[in-house]
């Protein structure tokens, strides 16, 4: 069985990201995306175990120190991270596993897995991003204005990554993120696993 491939997507907050990734991964068969540990509180229609594990700050440094943990990183106060176990199990599985992680957390997983691939989501305009975000209405102005100024750094970073897509009309972003996940499905390591059988009878005939 072929090894899964593990996925990076990043993206500032209020490009889309989320919502692109919960589409790609309802499309395409054997893609998931791992559940990360947070320390930040629950929103309205989350649910633990699904869209985060909600575990305190106690529980996140447990996670630490005992090297449980593939990468974390604080954003905007709160701790986010990614358990190890589950990473490696899925991708032993063959799945292709999705990490939705900041730039942090993306510098962490390459120095650990520099086969990984990397997406980085752009927004449209600055404008744009910040209408998004109001849109949401899960965040004071204040908020918005230090995810805005958040934004720039990560955006800063976009050169770090594989593939760079804008998120300006959803239904082509989700084109592009699938585009690559199918490309790499053919690479000729991949294939040559997968049509190994094939490609036996058609040589031998």
């Amino acid at each position: 069985m072929n090894m899964g491939e593990l996925y990076i997507i990043s993206a500032p907050s209020g490009a889309g990201k989320t919502s692109l990734v919960k589409q790609l991964v309802a499309d395409i068969e054997n893609l998931i995306v791992s559940v990360s540990h947070t320390t930040r509180f629950i929103r309205p229609g989350e649910v633990n175990g699904q869209d985060y594990f909600f575990v305190t700050p106690e529980q996140f440094n447990g996670l630490i120190n005992c090297g449980e943990l593939l990468e974390h990183a604080a954003v905007f106060g709160n701790y986010y991270g990614t358990a190890k176990h589950t990473v490696e199990e899925n991708l032993q599985k063959g799945l292709d596993v999705i990490l939705e992680i900041d730039w942090q957390g993306a510098q962490q997983i390459r120095t650990i897995r520099p086969q990984s691939r990397s997406i980085f989501i752009l927004p449209p305009s600055t404008a744009i991003l910040e209408q998004r975000l109001k849109n949401r209405g899960q965040d004071e102005d204040r908020v918005i204005a230090l995810r805005m100024q958040e934004a720039v750094t990560e955006i800063s970073h976009h050169g770090e990554f594989d593939y760079i897509l804008v998120n300006d009309d959803f239904n082509r972003a989700l084109t592009d993120l699938k585009s690559i996940i199918i490309a790499n499905r053919l690479t000729r390591k991949r294939q040559t696993h997968n049509l190994k059988n094939l490609i036996t009878a058609l040589l031998s005939s």
